[in-house]
């Protein structure tokens, strides 16, 4: 069996995958104006894959290494697993807003023809000042919308982007608390269900929290 690594080897790992978190919320990617509707999320979109296979790999390779099951150990995993899973959970759900968004702009899905999208009942372009006008038709233009549509789908990808980047902030939030823990040596064990400093990564206490929430 493997001699076990030390709390700073622990905490490093968690940092790695919190930065690597971190980073896919401020990725950029290049967006044709056909497409500008989609900018916000498209960054993330094409970040979040790989590093989700990245801390995937790495997960198997921490397991790989049969590290004695010391209680720190036990918490890293625990995190870096919760870490994981709530990433890839957040990012199948921005996926699927995205496929929705594009359906309503009118993208095909398959290479079937899809009717021209229409103009999102009630849009009242005369709400907008002259100027604001005048840009949100020539963007509506460019990507082949009528305005009220652009700005929906817009809107829609504002807001995927906005949770997305906030269960990253939070998952990277965790990380960073659990390694800070590590460094601390205050982790003395991973009780099922157990109370208290040391007892559960802060990644499973808010998952947990969050299952609680839902219920």
């Amino acid at each position: 069996m493997t001699t076990a690594p030390t709390h700073a080897d622990l905490a490093t790992w968690l940092v790695e995958a919190a930065d690597a978190v971190s980073g896919i919320v401020t990725a950029q990617h290049s967006t044709p104006p056909s497409r500008s509707y989609l900018q916000p999320v498209l960054g993330p979109l094409a970040a979040g894959p790989d590093v989700v296979g990245e801390l995937a790999f790495r997960l198997e390779d921490l397991l790989a290494e049969e590290y004695p099951a010391t209680p720190a150990v036990l918490f890293t995993l625990a995190s870096y697993a919760s870490a994981l899973g709530w990433l890839t959970e957040s990012l199948a759900e921005l996926t699927q807003v995205i496929d929705l968004l594009c359906t309503r702009a009118g993208l095909p899905a398959t290479d079937t023809a899809v009717s021209a999208p229409g103009e999102v009942a009630g849009f009242d372009m005369t709400a907008y000042s002259v100027p604001d006008q005048q840009a949100i038709a020539a963007l509506a233009d460019e990507a082949g919308l009528p305005p009220g549509l652009y700005l929906h789908v817009l809107g829609g990808a504002l807001v995927a982007c906005a949770a997305f980047a906030e269960a990253c902030t939070e998952i990277t939030g965790g990380l960073f608390e659990d390694a800070r823990e590590l460094m601390d040596e205050s982790v003395s064990a991973v009780p099922l269900g157990g109370e208290g400093p040391g007892s559960l990564p802060t990644l499973v206490r808010s998952l947990l929290s969050r299952m609680e929430t839902a219920e």
